[in-house]
């Protein structure tokens, strides 16, 4: 049932969606493991693909800006926080086609240019 909920939610990522603020990042349990995660994103020296979880991406400026530009605003999709913890290609065989491998590939080629 649960994947029949997320296959129909995320048929609609494709459709423009009014603007949301994505949730904050979780906190790390240990502050040393946290550091450098967190100064690879604030200087945006992180490594976004693919198989990269959704919110990790979104936890990026630019990895988010890539994701609501090359795909209409997902970071406010109403199904979002259901499925943020995937990565885009897990969702897109859950996507009925919303996610084209054309939009993958664009996404993909935009990630690969954040240094």
């Amino acid at each position: 049932m649960k994947s029949v909920v997320i296959a129909a939610a995320v048929a609609f990522i494709a459709a423009p969606l009014a603007a949301q603020t994505a949730p904050a990042p979780a906190a790390a349990s240990a502050p040393a493991v946290a550091a450098p995660a967190t100064t690879a994103i604030a200087t945006g020296a992180a490594k976004f693909d693919l198989d990269t979880p959704i919110e990790t991406i979104a936890a990026n400026a630019a990895g988010k800006t890539v994701l609501d530009t090359d795909l209409q605003n997902i970071t406010a999709h109403p199904m979002y926080e259901s499925f943020k913890g995937m990565s885009l290609n897990q969702v897109a065989p859950l996507s009925q086609g919303a996610l084209t491998d054309a939009a993958l590939a664009k996404v993909k080629a935009d990630l690969a240019a954040i240094k």
